[in-house]
């Protein structure tokens, strides 16, 4: 480098590098000003400049310095390497890549080039270009050990397990018999253990546990060299010595449910779905009795049988199992029980089991069977248990009363609140829940899952500036917007997002949506430091599994929730576009002089509002943290804190476009990611596409209320639409005709035909129900009658199910305020959408929606305290006023 300059200055140049090298930037500056001042055109130090510049956040004069450079000497490996560092400290990989190649072409053995290069290939998964690069390091530096390793994980990752195992016993032969020293025999295990994860992988068994046996003595972590080996053996079907070696785990850790798993394997007791037969059920119980006795402190010993026992058998461990955890006062008990719920039979079970404890222990002061008296507070969990055992089962009323009884009882347990809070939630009284999480909350202020559940609380409220004040508490410097972005706070994010699109708010909406998708790209680019140091420290097999994991990250369900949440936004969007500056004018200019006076008068108190909000931030946060070197830190003010740019844009469908294809892409399994699907490409006009998600959305879930509404919507369009004309809409006609058999939906019937069959299967189910409605009305919007006849005659009383009477169906309040917006918003009927109300509020007497005679709105309006609405917006303004004033006596009498 610098090779061109005179001694004086090449040794300034390699000042340059040292000093960028060691972060002392200013030093570098004035290094290279001072070789610029006599070859203002040398390249390699216009190069060096805008690399150093770039590290000052001075990023446009950087890209010019280097592309001057550049032009200046385009034969210089050097400019190149910068340009390529540049491009990637931008994230801009696949240029930074293209770069490094053209380095390459001047350089090719510079291994500082060929390193960088193969990080970026890990990075973008260019795994054949990866295998390349790191056996031309290895080719160049063959003594080193991190280019053996690189090289067989790079096979490993292009799906060549065996070539992996080559590399790494090629490696293993270079090295002495004393091999390794103390201060690397943690690492030396790690690799070998990482060798025979590939042979297992790889279907070597034999080969893989001759080798574990073989490397014992050097595999320091001797519970993965136990899990290894158990692995093997039961995969070789060597179930007596698996047996034993599982027996030799549970004694380490009798609470590790995988080790039931692999004794139950190796006992050939175990089934994936969890069904076995009479005789199994026997052998099983008889097995857990005998390792209770051997691990009888274990929780897990206990707990299992209950997943498999029936009947009597079930309800005589349920028994033993919950005495003990109520006895000691276990608030996760129910959270433990709940998969059982799975099971009516099991649930009903429970429910008569826990209803005999409570009353034994009410008149004598024991459990069933038993002369010891237990503790008061015995009682009081059994109360706590009995109300979420009926809030699971839907029955709000008498899990408020328990929980009621509960809190008389012991009025001082915060998870009594919580719970309460939760069921209030469940019940529709989002309102009283945020009240009641907020009590809950003031009883311990140092407990930050009580704040969490409490800000959600208040956010399913839709109270987001108070649940925001909430939040700050537990925030650094009270800054809470940024310090929650910064801790990647995807579940406020969410829960603020969703409240501001129930709300209509979409600009703050999509800006909450598209930070968690942030979040996401950040967590990708995170991984750009292990490619190095995972090697460097030997860590294979996690290294390996976090590849495998970031490549499935956009599968997870919290960025799922962020996609479909923008989507949505983009499609409210599309349908009710934002007013454009000349729609805004010609509706000025149609007011009287008066009016638009007022306007203006708002518009410029709005401004200045906003503009004195900005300030004091811009105040705070540079009065913010002061660092012990005098620097004043300044915290970065968001340019857009309302989201109003995100609003103006001009293909919206095209943004859904974006977050849609990485949906289909990581969640292609998920209904509702074809239902967006469908919505987006029907915009788009985009019929096969559309037609594309019906077949999905019908191969997932024909049943679904959504999929039949989207198959008659589709044909419907589709059969309005005019005669093809052009080639591509005879071709789109033709692929149609020859689909259309394929559904058994429609195959031989009109649409009407369909819709009705469709109802006759599903008669009983309200959702079903509506959606044939709705079908119904888009088909002949003249009977729209005859639709509102079939949503009214729905009955939510015992039904016959498989022959079965006596089971209850009941309608779910998410169900039914669906159907209320369908007959108040698509039908169009007030009539009908008022009988629908005030029905509900019968059936649902907590929900603030339908103003039930026991929800909060109720009960406010009973004490003038302020005016409630039905929406969740109007309870929101209660809840504050009610938090504010510390009245939460109108909250008691709701379940009285």
């Amino acid at each position: 480098m610098g090779a061109s300059l005179p001694p004086k200055e090449a040794n300034l140049f390699k000042l340059i590098v040292k000093s960028y090298e060691t972060k002392q930037y200013k030093k570098g500056l004035k290094a290279a000003d001072a070789i610029l001042k006599k070859f203002p055109d040398h390249g390699e130090t216009l190069a060096m400049k805008g690399l150093t510049l770039n590290c000052m956040d001075r990023k446009s004069e950087a890209y010019d310095l280097v592309r001057s450079g550049l032009k200046n000497d385009l034969k210089s490996h050097v400019c190149w390497h910068v340009y390529g560092l540049l491009y990637r400290s931008d994230r801009e990989y696949r240029e930074a890549i293209k770069c490094y190649r053209n380095a390459l072409k001047i350089d090719p053995d510079n291994i500082e080039i060929l390193r960088d290069l193969s990080l970026l290939q890990a990075q973008m998964r260019d795994l054949s270009g990866f295998v390349e690069t790191r056996q031309q390091l290895l080719t160049l530096k063959p003594n080193h050990r991190m280019n053996w390793i690189g090289f067989a994980v790079a096979h490993h990752l292009n799906s060549n397990g065996s070539k992996a195992v080559e590399i790494l016993e090629a490696y293993e032969g270079t090295l002495e018999d004393d091999y390794p020293p103390d201060n690397e025999r943690c690492e030396h295990g790690e690799m070998l253990l990482y060798k025979i994860s590939l042979l297992e992988e790889c279907g070597f068994l034999e080969r893989a546990l001759e080798e574990l046996h073989k490397k014992e003595p050097k595999i320091v972590d001797k519970l993965s060299y136990k899990e290894q080996e158990v692995s093997l053996l039961v995969k070789l079907g060597h179930l007596e010595e698996g047996h034993k070696l599982y027996r030799a785990l549970l004694s380490m850790n009798p609470d590790n449910y995988r080790y039931y798993e692999g004794l139950q394997q190796c006992v050939g007791l175990f089934s994936e779905n969890g069904q076995y037969s009479p005789d199994d059920t026997d052998k099983l119980d008889a097995l857990y009795k005998s390792l209770r006795q051997q691990y009888s402190w274990s929780s897990a010993v206990k707990r299992i049988p209950l997943d498999f026992l029936k009947g009597a058998e079930f309800r005589d461990a349920a028994d033993k199992y919950i005495r003990s955890l109520l006895t000691k006062g276990v608030p996760s008990l129910f959270s433990d029980l709940s998969p059982l719920y799975d099971h009516p039979d099991k649930a009903d079970i429970l429910e008569q089991l826990i209803l005999e404890l409570e009353q034994s222990i009410k008149t004598t002061g024991g459990y069933p069977g038993r002369v010891e008296k237990e503790p008061p507070s015995t009682l009081m969990w059994t109360l706590f248990l009995l109300a979420q055992h009926f809030d699971r089962r839907g029955q709000y009323c008498t899990a408020l009363a328990k929980i009621d009884e509960a809190i008389s009882h012991t009025p001082t347990v915060i998870d009594l609140y919580t719970v309460k809070g939760r069921i209030l939630k469940h019940a529709g009284d989002l309102a009283a829940a945020a009240v009641l999480s907020d009590e809950a909350r003031c009883m311990d202020l140092a407990d930050r899952y009580i704040n969490s559940e409490c800000v959600k609380r208040m956010l399913q409220a839709d109270q987001v500036a108070v649940a925001e004040k909430t939040a700050v508490l537990f925030t650094k410097d009270g800054d809470q917007h940024n310090n929650l972005h910064d801790m990647q706070c995807m579940w406020y994010e969410l829960a603020s997002g969703e409240s501001y699109f129930r709300q209509g708010d979409l600009g703050r909406a999509l800006k909450k949506f598209l930070a968690v998708e942030k979040h996401y790209a950040d967590i990708t680019e995170d991984q750009f430091d292990f490619h190095s140091y995972c090697l460097r420290k030997m860590t294979l097999r996690a290294y390996v599994e976090m590849l495998k994991f970031q490549d499935r990250l956009h599968s997870h369900p919290y960025f799922h929730k962020a996609a479909a949440g923008a989507i949505r936004c983009y499609l409210k969007l599309y349908d009710s576009p934002a007013k454009s500056a000349a729609e805004e004018d010609d509706e000025m200019s149609m007011m009287l002089p008066s009016q638009k006076k007022k306007m203006r008068q708002k518009q410029r108190k709005a401004e200045a509002r906003a503009k004195k909000e900005a300030e004091g931030k811009n105040e705070e946060s540079s009065a913010g943290g002061i660092s012990k070197s005098g620097k004043r830190h300044v915290k970065p003010v968001d340019p857009d804190p309302h989201g109003e740019k995100l609003l103006q844009i001009e293909d919206p469908l095209l943004e859904a476009t974006k977050y849609l294809k990485l949906l289909q892409k990581n969640s292609s399994d998920s209904l509702e990611t074809h239902l967006l699907s469908f919505e987006v490409n029907i915009r788009k006009q985009r019929i096969l596409l559309a037609f594309q998600a019906v077949k999905h959305l019908l191969r997932l879930d024909a049943d679904n209320p959504d999929t039949h509404r989207c198959l008659i919507r589709f044909f419907h369009k589709v059969h309005s639409m005019a005669a093809p004309v052009t080639d591509t809409e005879k071709l789109i006609w033709s692929v149609l005709e020859a689909e259309w058999p394929a559904f058994s939906q429609l195959n031989g019937k009109s649409l009407n035909e369909a819709n009705i069959l469709f109802l006759e299967r599903h008669k009983e189910s309200l959702v079903h129900r509506a959606a044939v409605a709705e079908m119904l009305y888009v088909l002949e919007p003249n009977k729209k009658a005859e639709a509102i006849k079939l949503i009214e005659d729905s009955t939510n009383n015992l039904v016959s199910i498989n022959g079965a009477l006596g089971q209850v169906k009941q309608w779910k309040l998410k169900d039914c305020i669906a159907v209320h917006k369908l007959l108040g918003t698509v039908l169009v009927d007030s009539d009908s959408a008022s009988r629908w109300k005030a029905r509900c509020a019968e059936i649902f007497p907590y929900s603030t929606y339908f103003e039930g005679s026991r929800s909060s709105a109720v009960a406010n309006s009973a004490h003038n305290q302020i005016s409630w609405g039905a929406n969740h917006s109007g309870s929101g303004q209660m809840a504050d006023s009610l938090a504010s004033n510390g009245k939460l006596d109108a909250l008691k009498d709701l379940t009285v």
